[in-house]
């Protein structure tokens, strides 16, 4: 039998991939859309997970975060977009999918910023559906990277660029978190290889090389597509993406008490 704390839990979407790309069979893996996650955690059923940024925010008592790591973009992330049939000043009504936290809040706060107001609508994520019945729609992972080619005509807003252009800081979409009962030991054991995956990935070309193909024959996506996402995601926190973090969890997100990380 498999202790939670030798699990770790995983994005489905191809963000991740060179985290856990040929990671330690020590650990096992369990893969989950990112709000789903988020209940692994509070339920103790993993160890570290990665959870919408927003996620950590409604639920800081009980998790801790894991430094260093995370999904976030500096401008353009590629994979978190607002598709629209009209130009976006004139839409009336949103389609908002249910599986990211993090992306619905922050649409809705760049809109707000914008000076817009737009009726949302909960709906699943078929963009054809969603703009079916509402002007606009927003979608996030492999399906806005799938429909932003199958779509160039529509009017798309990236929202990692437009927070940028907002605040002049990176935006962190994904933070990686663990119960704050978690054993420490164990938390900076999955530190120490999660980001060990990311430098890697990082710094040496054939290793980068291997993940991207891999992930494209995983995902159905190009090579050419896979390298430009990885060029506009990234799995390593600046310290600029740190205070865009604590940005969004303050000021978007209402978050009162400190970030609490792990001390490694």
């Amino acid at each position: 039998m498999v202790n939670w704390s030798e699990i770790l839990g995983r994005v489905s979407f191809v963000n991740c991939d060179p985290l856990f790309h040929n990671l330690s069979q020590e650990w096992s893996i369990l893969p989950a859309p990112p709000a789903w996650l988020t209940g692994h955690l509070l339920r103790k059923d993993c160890l570290v997970a990665p959870i919408p940024a927003a996620d950590y925010a409604a639920n800081s008592s009980e998790l801790i975060l894991l430094p260093d790591i995370g999904i976030a973009s500096e401008g353009a992330v590629g994979s978190v977009l607002l598709f629209s049939n009209r130009e976006l000043d004139k839409i009336r009504d949103i389609a908002l999918p249910t599986d990211s936290s993090t992306s619905r809040i922050l649409v809705l706060y760049i809109l707000a910023e914008m000076g817009l107001d737009p009726k949302t609508v909960d709906m699943g994520p078929d963009l054809k559906e969603m703009l079916s019945k509402c002007d606009a729609a927003l979608l996030i992972g492999d399906r806005a990277l799938d429909e932003a080619q199958r779509c160039p005509e529509l009017v798309k807003m990236d929202l990692g660029e437009e927070w940028q252009k907002l605040t002049g800081l990176p935006m962190v979409f994904g933070v990686f978190a663990a119960p704050s009962s978690a054993p420490v030991d164990k938390l900076k054991q999955a530190h120490t290889d999660l980001l060990s995956n990311a430098i890697n990935f990082r710094d040496n070309p054939q290793i980068k090389d291997e993940v991207i193909r891999n992930t494209a024959a995983r995902s159905g996506f190009s090579v050419e597509r896979i390298n430009g996402y990885f060029n506009e995601v990234t799995n390593i926190l600046s310290p600029d993406s740190v205070r865009g973090l604590e940005f969004f969890l303050t000021e978007v997100c209402g978050l009162k008490n400190d970030i609490e990380w792990l001390e490694v």
